[in-house]
């Protein structure tokens, strides 16, 4: 991936959509791409959260932020944000907005267990197929698609989660091949333990986690390099811990670690805890 303002613009153009941009790892992606001289589309749920975000990107960098509230699991929302950017060239998709859920899958919110299908896929298919038909036509662009280390196995009390990251893995490994003759770029991050909002709403505590800003840089850097990429130290060290072990038994190592994140709260069902980014 080249540096530079001038550089990111001719390879992606001047525009950049991200998702889930009010908090965690789309608010660092969008710090990010800011400081490279993208214009920004910002979307998230809390339009107050984004105004200040917009402001500071905007006098720190010298940047053009429109800043769009919108649920993107929602119904009618991929028509919502395809208005609200039809005016622009968007060369960048960051799909970052989702959400997790963790406990027994039987003992859950049937509700919030199929919002985060329509969060985690259903949005991200619709987006990534609007602005990758563009981005195709034009011949330039990237993708960058949020999986997950739990991507890679079933993970008991995170089962719902878990299947919602492999379905972006593998979305993303077949769009990089297809878009790879119309010059667009598409990666898969796929992250270990963050520090932000989502393990509270997803009812875990977690241990060691890493910043947000590492994802975003570091995925950042892969881009047009790697389909894949596991950002940050912590991320190559557990996924370098389980490589070439049978999938049977990363799954029973997998359970053993959701037993513990999620130990405070046996007793509880899914939905007192489950709730969108």
């Amino acid at each position: 991936m080249t540096s530079g303002s001038e550089s990111w613009r001719a390879r992606y153009g001047p525009w950049a959509v991200v998702t889930g941009a009010s908090d965690g790892i789309g608010k660092a992606f969008a710090r990010s791409l800011a400081e490279a001289g993208l214009n920004l589309v910002l979307v998230a749920r809390r339009g107050d959260v984004l105004e200040p975000l917009g402001r500071q990107l905007t006098q720190h960098h010298g940047i053009r932020v429109r800043m769009v509230a919108l649920d993107v699991g929602r119904s009618g929302a991929l028509a919502a944000l395809a208005d609200a950017t039809e005016d622009l060239e968007v060369g960048l998709l960051v799909a970052a907005a989702g959400f997790g859920t963790s406990g027994p899958f039987v003992d859950g919110s049937l509700e919030a267990e199929l919002d985060m299908i329509d969060v985690n896929c259903r949005a991200v298919a619709g987006q990534a197929l609007h602005f990758g038909r563009m981005m195709a036509a034009r011949r330039r662009g990237g993708l960058i698609l949020m999986s997950s280390l739990l991507a890679f196995q079933g993970v008991p009390r995170a089962a719902n989660y878990a299947a919602t990251k492999a379905y972006i893995q593998t979305l993303a490994e077949g769009l990089a091949v297809e878009l790879a003759p119309f010059d667009v770029d598409v990666v898969a991050s796929a992250p270990g333990p963050i520090l932000s909002g989502f393990a509270a709403r997803a009812g875990m505590r977690m241990g060691r986690a890493q910043e947000p800003q590492v994802v975003a840089d570091g995925t950042l850097a892969a881009l047009g390099r790697k389909v894949t990429v596991r950002p940050g130290w912590l991320s190559r060290l557990l996924e370098a811990s389980m490589t070439g072990l049978p999938r049977a038994l990363r799954v029973r190592i997998m359970a053993l670690v959701m037993a513990g994140m999620t130990r405070h709260r046996h007793g509880k069902t899914l939905g007192e805890d489950a709730k969108p980014a």
